[in-house]
């Protein structure tokens, strides 16, 4: 099966080959013989009843310095496309919640990884609200009174901003630490969007566990341990990533939401463990592929493709 791909992400240039899943996603898809047409968000459009993308064909290769070669720059019609991969990341903001209504456009016709519809409905840190006894004391509020009761009633918590990405802006506040006034007056300053706060897990010392699960099952896991004197354990601000099992705790976990998962059309996901508990589940732009491969030899990204060339043919 031979499909017609393209890819939503952004700037395909600065990437690192060695750490982007995109990249991977990409380089299987070539592999396996699909063609690849490349574009960034702002290039997406809708145009007298079609959905339009302003992009390149792509060719990429494993060599840094030189990972990628782009076709003539041409319009395209998405319709036209066996699948179309939404990637670029976060924040959640208008501006990605527009694409994902152009998307929803052409779903009839092409298949849109994620759907579409369900990341936009989904967003990583609202999704865990609906499995609550896998969850730690978690609140989502803007009021400062509500979120010094939360605090209060649970000691020592995380806080940070409800759509945000990558460890930015998040904060471990003591129940005695006197910012969390400052913090809200600055966040509050920058958007109007509820914050999340999270009861502190001491276990996030040993990692907060990335597992990855493809169209609603489990594939495997990495460990990702905070740097020195870090709470944060992503690893775009440091964290070191390290092999890991799942242990049956993680298992429940992943039967639970895998079937809700697969149901919506979330082909590629990545949730967030701490401890025993789920803090996170990223539809958006998940990321740890290469990782998890390195460390476990197994290719996620044919896991990936094999489920989306189900998708079609079925």
């Amino acid at each position: 099966m031979s499909l017609n791909v393209a890819i939503q992400m952004d700037p395909i240039g600065p990437i690192n080959i060695d750490a982007d899943s995109t990249f991977r996603i990409a380089e299987e898809a070539q592999s396996r013989g699909h063609s690849l047409f490349y574009y960034t968000p702002d290039k997406l459009a809708f145009r007298e009843g079609r959905v339009t993308a302003r992009g390149w064909p792509l060719t990429v290769r494993r060599e840094k310095g030189n990972h990628f070669t782009l076709g003539e720059e041409t319009e395209v019609d998405l319709a036209d496309f066996d699948v179309v991969w939404l990637r670029q990341d976060p924040p959640f903001d208008m501006g990605y919640i527009t694409t994902t209504h152009l998307l929803d456009m052409v779903s009839d016709t092409t298949l849109v990884v994620n759907d579409p519809f369900w990341v936009r409905n989904y967003p990583e840190k609202l999704l865990v609200l609906q499995f609550q006894d896998l969850t730690p004391p978690t609140m989502i509020a803007r009021d400062l009174a509500t979120l010094r009761d939360f605090r209060a009633k649970h000691g020592d918590v995380i806080l940070k901003p409800l759509y945000g990405n990558g460890g930015a802006g998040v904060f471990k506040l003591g129940q005695s630490d006197s910012n969390l006034a400052s913090l809200h007056e600055l966040f509050s300053g920058i958007n109007r969007e509820p914050l999340i706060m999270q009861k502190f897990l001491p276990a996030v010392s040993k990692g907060d566990k990335r597992i990855i699960l493809v169209d609603g099952e489990a594939v495997g896991a990495i460990n990702r341990v905070p740097a020195d004197g870090e709470t944060r354990s992503n690893m775009h601000v440091g964290g070191r990533p390290e092999k890991v099992a799942m242990t049956d705790r993680d298992h429940e976990i992943c039967t639970r939401i895998g079937p809700l998962l697969r149901e919506k059309g979330q082909i590629f996901v990545g949730i967030d463990v701490i401890g025993d508990w789920l803090t996170e589940i990223n539809l958006t732009s998940p990321t740890g592929i290469q990782e998890l491969e390195r460390f476990d030899g197994v290719n996620i990204a044919e896991k990936i493709w094999l489920a989306i060339e189900a998708r079609r043919a079925a």
